[in-house]
């Protein structure tokens, strides 16, 4: 019975602070922790420090990334693509905002992106539901597939703690493939839906108005033709050249250096978590230094903010839910010793399990601090775990994503919406299709590669 009340009290923390955003959940957390340790007297769990420290390293680096200008540069050579080809946006654009969040480790590079996608969908006649409701789920799954992520770096943190040694290239080679599977068969699933807009009697009606008209057909700003200094440049090859540091050592530990617990101990190389620090921070001091970047600018960016946001609600969540699961993990490995093997026959339970919590805490990063430690705590097979990473986005469910929402506001059209029952809205078949095709690949991919 304590059991029980234990997990409701956890239960409606993650739900009130959802409620509440990023930091609001992880102060939440707090309530629980207290509730757990002087109520319910659990000896407190210990904060995953090594993946939060690799979080800071990574967000630290990608805010250096984007205030010199190194993003831009991005995201002008993505505009570029999408207006050469401009008949095949809807598949081209989701493809190319998962491909920007797997460069830059966050989904909040697709602000930028939606006015694009909106100007070019809009000037082909093509529904602008069509490729922009996909290009934000895509650039969320993207969170997955990318090495400098907060959920990537966390996985590898959680799989060394528990003794699991597998390479970054190795998490990659599952995650990629996975998520960017996801992504084509929801881009073509998404290449006709809809009415067309000559056939859309609702959209015709909205341009009736000749001011109406001019606001959806109207021009956006673009970064085609703008010159962009050197230094935006320079930042974003060093960007990419920390990125393959990382993959090379990842794959290669012979390259590492290597230390003895103790004098008669066999030498064994440095863990991936501080070799991904070290160069995240690396790489931040060499944009410093050389690409005209003041330091005080970097916490004021964007992707600085929400990685800060997104380590937070790490912390305060993943504190609480050890603390709780650790009181218990005497008994849930018993409990959970049947349902481990019935995993086994039923994969897809797993799935399910973090499709839920992400949708809960709104956080890939957030669910995955949860459920991986969790799971490889009751003797959960890691190959299991990695074959349905795509699950791990399961937020797009309830269309109150800031991504989503912003996609919204950037259709002018107004095609792409939420729904009068609310589920029914622009991002519910693309975000099914895409986490279901990318957890049957992501099977296929672990049981090969890993």
């Amino acid at each position: 019975m304590e059991m029980l009340f234990g997990f409701l009290v956890l239960l409606a923390c993650l739900l009130v602070g959802v409620r509440h955003g990023g930091i609001g959940l992880a102060v939440i957390s707090g309530i629980g922790l207290v509730v757990f340790t002087f109520v319910f007297q659990y000896k407190p769990g210990t904060p995953p420090i090594d993946v939060m420290l690799t979080i800071l390293a990574v967000v630290t680096c990608a805010g250096f990334l984007q205030t010199s200008g190194g993003l831009t540069v991005m995201l002008k050579y993505a505009e570029q693509f999408l207006r050469s080809n401009p008949k095949q946006i809807t598949i081209l654009a989701p493809l190319t905002t998962w491909f920007l969040t797997v460069l830059c480790g966050t989904g909040h590079v697709v602000y930028t992106m939606f006015p694009i996608i909106y100007d070019i969908a809009i000037k082909q006649n093509i529904r602008p539901e069509r490729p922009m409701a996909v290009s934000s789920v895509a650039s969320q799954m993207g969170i997955c597939a990318s090495p400098v992520s907060v959920a990537v770096v966390s996985i590898i943190g959680f799989m060394a703690a528990a003794g699991y040694d597998y390479t970054v290239l190795q998490i990659l080679a599952v995650s990629i493939p996975a998520t960017g599977f996801g992504v084509l068969c929801a881009a073509l699933w998404s290449y006709r839906r809809g009415k067309d807009l000559e056939k859309d009697p609702r959209f015709q009606e909205f341009i009736q108005d000749p001011e109406n008209k001019k606001y959806v057909y109207g021009d956006v700003e673009s970064l085609q033709g703008k010159s962009l200094p050197k230094e935006f440049y320079r930042a974003m090859f060093i960007f990419f050249g920390g990125i393959l540091i990382i993959a090379v050592l990842g794959n290669f530990p012979d390259l590492l250096p290597h230390f003895a617990a103790s004098a008669d101990a066999k030498p064994k190389p440095i863990s991936m978590t501080s070799v991904i620090q070290m160069v995240m921070l690396l790489v931040g001091a060499a944009i410093l230094l050389t690409c005209n970047v003041k330091a005080k600018d970097v916490g004021n960016s964007q992707v600085f903010r929400s990685g800060i946001v997104a380590l937070v609600s790490v912390y305060g969540v993943a504190w609480m839910a050890n603390t709780y699961f650790g009181a218990h993990m005497t008994v849930l490995k018993e409990a959970l010793g049947t349902a481990v093997a019935a995993v086994a026959s039923y994969p897809w339970a797993y799935a399910i399990i973090a499709f839920v919590t992400s949708k809960l805490v709104n956080s890939q990063a957030a669910a995955i601090a949860i459920v991986v430690p969790m799971a490889l705590g009751v003797g959960m097979d890691p190959v299991l775990i990695m074959s349905f990473i795509s699950a791990c986005y399961g937020y797009f469910f309830l269309p109150t994503y800031p991504s989503d929402l912003a996609c919204i506001g950037f259709d002018r059209s107004g095609t792409t919406r939420i729904g009068k029952y609310i589920l029914n809205h622009s991002f519910m078949i693309p975000g099914l299709i895409g986490v279901s095709t990318g957890c049957c690949m992501g099977f296929l991919m672990a049981h090969i590669v890993m």
